[in-house]
């Protein structure tokens, strides 16, 4: 039986953790990667050297790495850090082996699927845009004394931790070209996964770069969202499962879901979700994809197995 092609989009951990499960059940895995990142290593080298920051892509990267010793030998040393506060401390190392190549290829294509060779990756890994990106998010409360003043705040790394109710993102630039791989890849698959991870600036970014976001509306893949497992946290403080839905519909009406995948901790009231889910063409799923003892963080083979059963 021939096995889906499945695009992931997201960044972070999230991402992350969508790709270990995905890995299970398929080889044709390709990562579609926000990048928007202005914090830590990634901020420091995409200002020193004005590229796209490489540490979502590298832990996308990380993720997808061989299962054998060689796999898991460069796993580890993509991911290690530099300690201390001198020059290269906090620096990843794959971080800097990633703009290494882009620096000596002049192209972030090829520089990735570099790595992705060194690590014998199980699938491929791309950044959504060709130029990096900034955030911008309204938020009301931003300021704890002014709580119904709403305010803009700028950067990934601002937004992810404000303290007030994000209501709205945008990129600047405004209409950033995409990875013309990216795009390809959305067309080609069968199945495209939006989510887990911070939603407004690890999910939401994708539907904000027109050319993927027009691929996700004309691709004849599936499409699943995978809500979070932590509702309440850092950007999205006070939201719902169903204010999740609310927000993606907001930010990008057109967008057409066939399955919503919850873990039952997340659902309230399972049929106020379920039709929430119905507005975006949706079936609820509900299924248990969190990690037994470690609140917010997914269980591979559970999210495996639930990735399996709604590809049937």
């Amino acid at each position: 039986m021939t096995r889906p092609a499945v695009v992931a989009l997201g960044g972070g951990h999230g991402l992350a953790a969508s790709l270990e499960a995905l890995r299970l059940i398929t080889d044709r895995i390709t990562a579609v990667v926000t990048v928007a990142d202005d914090g830590g290593s990634s901020g420091r080298l995409r200002d020193e050297f004005d590229v796209l920051p490489p540490g979502d892509l590298r832990m996308a990267l990380a993720a997808l790495c061989d299962d054998t010793a060689w796999g898991h030998q460069w796993r580890d040393v993509l991911q290690h850090r530099f300690p201390g506060e001198g020059q290269l401390g906090g620096h990843a190392v794959g971080n800097l082996l990633i703009v290494s190549l882009w620096d000596l290829l002049g192209d972030n294509v090829r520089g990735l699927d570099l790595v992705g060779r060194l690590l014998n990756a199980q699938g491929r890994v791309l950044p959504m845009a060709a130029v990096p990106l900034n955030i911008e998010a309204k938020v009301m409360g931003a300021d704890p004394r002014q709580p119904h003043e709403v305010t803009t705040v700028h950067g990934q790394a601002e937004v992810a931790t404000t303290t007030g109710r994000v209501l709205s993102v945008r990129l600047n630039p405004e209409k950033p070209p995409a990875c013309e791989e990216a795009v390809e890849a959305i067309r080609a698959a069968d199945w495209v996964i939006l989510g887990p991870g911070s939603w407004f600036t690890s999910v939401m970014p994708h539907l904000l770069v027109p050319g993927v976001r027009d691929a996700l509306l004309d691709t004849h893949a599936r499409r699943v969202l995978t809500l979070n497992l932590t509702m309440h946290a850092g950007e999205t403080e006070g939201f719902s499962a169903e204010n999740h839905l609310e927000v993606l519909a907001a930010h990008a009406p057109d967008l057409h879901l066939d399955v919503v995948l919850a873990d039952p901790e997340i659902v309230g009231d399972e049929e106020l979700l379920r039709r929430s889910a119905r507005r975006m063409g949706a079936e609820l799923v509900v299924a248990r994809v969190g990690a037994q003892g470690s609140e917010g963080h997914h269980d591979s083979l559970r999210l495996a197995a639930a990735y399996r059963d709604i590809m049937g």
